[in-house]
């Protein structure tokens, strides 16, 4: 009862977070907010979940998010957004660049496809910080139970 209490309190403080703030007014999540807030989205993932992702702070059409994955999502590419992101916890592998195979747009823009066809493959560890440019294909495979990132999705330079 406990844990589902303190997960109830966690999405309320992070609903009250996110978008709370005027435009232009500086947002912080402090570490223990982001450990809450990770701690809440793992109980509450079910057991066949792969995904899950939630606002931690925002500004406008910038967000920064917490990112579960437990499994392997498909490949994809964000056109006109470039995604910068931060492991925070687990393990995992990033597939990027070269061609996304079978390639399918999704009603909001995001193109997902098959595999990825002559990408580059890099080892991530708690830590590591990676920008992904808008348009280019990537893929995050996991190594272990999960992979926590703190992403950030950023507009194209137009």
């Amino acid at each position: 009862m406990r844990r589902i209490i303190g997960t109830i309190a966690m999405a309320a403080a992070c609903a009250l977070l996110v978008g709370a703030s005027p435009p232009g007014t500086t947002e912080v999540a402090s570490g223990a907010a982001v450990r809450a807030q990770v701690a809440a989205m793992l109980a509450e993932m079910r057991p066949d979940q792969g995904f899950l992702w939630r606002p931690l702070v925002r500004d406008g059409a910038r967000v920064a998010a917490i990112e579960v994955w437990k499994k392997p999502g498909r490949p994809a590419v964000h056109p006109a957004e470039a995604e910068y992101a931060t492991v925070l916890e687990g393990a995992g592998t990033l597939v990027s660049g070269g061609t996304l195979v079978a390639p399918v747009t999704r009603p909001n823009g995001m193109i997902e496809g098959e595999r990825i066809a002559g990408g580059t493959t890099r080892a991530l560890a708690p830590g590591d910080v990676l920008l992904i440019p808008a348009g280019v294909p990537h893929w995050f495979g996991i190594t272990g139970d999960r992979l926590v990132l703190l992403g950030t999705k950023l507009p194209a330079e137009r």
